[in-house]
């Protein structure tokens, strides 16, 4: 049974750091790109950053490049994203995923490609 364990979200102030944990368990870590999103209720789930089974390649979206970091570390079957510089709008539910990709060193941003998820870990960020 594939389980993706979130943690380390919570309540900080404009500016403040967090850095958020997913713990795989169930499947070949190494070939599965891995993917953050996030979703405010009543919106769509978006990407936030991705990273190759590697860790050589990654992704992010506009609006945390240069304040967010991704990184992983296949031996712990684990992805950290390190968030910098946080704003009130960063805030929302964040969710780990897992994009089996095999021997391809490929990320791709659309939430259909990920098969499995986590059950997500709330991050708010205070004016």
């Amino acid at each position: 049974q594939v389980q993706l364990e979130e943690s380390g979200g919570g309540l900080v102030q404009t500016g403040g750091s967090l850095r958020l944990s997913c713990a795989a368990s169930g499947l070949t870590f190494s070939t599965y790109t891995m993917g953050w999103f996030r979703q405010d209720p009543g919106k769509e789930r978006e990407f936030v950053a991705a990273i190759s089974k590697g860790g050589g390649i990654t992704e992010y979206q506009d609006s945390v490049k240069g304040r967010f970091t991704i990184s992983r570390d296949n031996a712990k079957k684990t992805v950290y994203l390190q968030m910098n510089s946080l704003k009130p709008e960063d805030t929302a539910v964040y969710y780990c995923a897992a994009d089996y990709v095999g021997i391809m060193s490929i990320i791709r941003r659309g939430p259909r490609d990920y098969r499995y998820w986590g059950q997500g870990t709330q991050v708010t960020v205070s004016s």
